[in-house]
């Protein structure tokens, strides 16, 4: 099954809701388009960002959309009639987001080379992660809670402990901006997607480097695991989205369709469908 959602502007994120009902994009003229799933209709539109909407994640319970964007924002919404709650501001453009596995915290990257922690109930500026010299692209949080991992455009992924901030680990990737970074659902595995096309899978517990994946020809702007943590999707600047087998880094297809680099992919929370955003202005729904 292959759908398509057409957009009025270069899509640069997507993320499906808790449940899979939901898929929000951040488009580029700073709107975030709500589809149904299940029929492709359009739930709704959430206007207030005045710049692109670089990133979209949904609380864990599914009550909670938050977005963030190059107007220096983040803004938090009520997803069951989209009213918005508040707005963290930043003095810097955000580049990425990530909820926490309990939605207590909200982290956010930013071009000022920072990672944010906010108290998702309030609002309130929790911790401010210091570590980086270039812009921080990626941010998620490990399953368990306890670790944020943060890609940025100084060549390197940093391993923060929650807790009080303290950097756990570096880990080096040469010459190569980091765009994307992933944990895997069983927590033993770190994906990192770069400038040079490769994807790099270290191991969680001691950070070693597992093998790097080489097939796209432009810098990975995105990596997503499946639910069961077996497959691993990369999205592209050079329009394509590549499959891997994550236990032996085994390609297992090439998936085309885009006409434009690819931004953001992601797996719904069954594993059973696969989204793509675009700058094509559209998202691609594989399943």
């Amino acid at each position: 099954m292959k759908r398509i959602l057409e957009h009025t502007d270069q899509v640069s994120s997507v993320a499906f809701s808790p449940d899979g009902q939901i898929l929000a994009v951040g488009v580029g003229d700073g709107t975030v388009q709500l589809w149904q799933v299940a029929n492709g209709a359009n739930l709704y539109t959430l206007e207030g960002h005045t710049g692109p909407v670089t990133s979209v994640a949904f609380s864990p319970d599914g009550q909670i959309l938050a977005t963030g964007s190059g107007d220096d924002a983040i803004w938090l919404w009520q997803v069951v009639d989209g009213t918005p709650l508040r707005t963290l501001e930043h003095a810097f453009g955000v580049w990425s987001m990530a909820f926490s596995p309990d939605g207590q915290t909200l982290a956010s990257g930013l071009d000022d080379t920072t990672v944010r922690l906010w108290r998702t109930a309030d609002g309130a500026l929790l911790r401010i992660l210091r570590g980086h010299i270039g812009p921080v692209r990626s941010v998620a949080f490990s399953p368990d809670g306890q670790t944020l991992i943060s890609g940025a455009r100084d060549d390197t992924v940093q391993l923060w402990r929650v807790a009080d901030g303290a950097i756990l680990r570096t880990l080096e990737v040469y010459t190569n901006s980091v765009y994307s970074a992933a944990f895997s659902p069983d927590n033993r595995i770190l994906a990192a997607g770069a400038l040079d096309g490769t994807v790099r899978l270290w191991r969680t517990t001691d950070g070693a480097l597992l093998r790097a994946l080489k097939g796209h020809t432009g810098p990975v702007e995105s990596v997503a695991f499946s639910p069961d943590g077996q497959t691993l999707a990369s999205g592209s600047l050079d329009h394509t989205v590549r499959l891997w087998r994550v236990s032996d880094g085994a390609p297992l297809g090439v998936l085309g369709g885009h006409t434009a680099p690819v931004t953001s992919v992601a797996f719904s929370p069954d594993g059973t469908l696969l989204a793509s955003g675009s700058w094509d202005c559209t998202v691609q729904l594989l399943g």
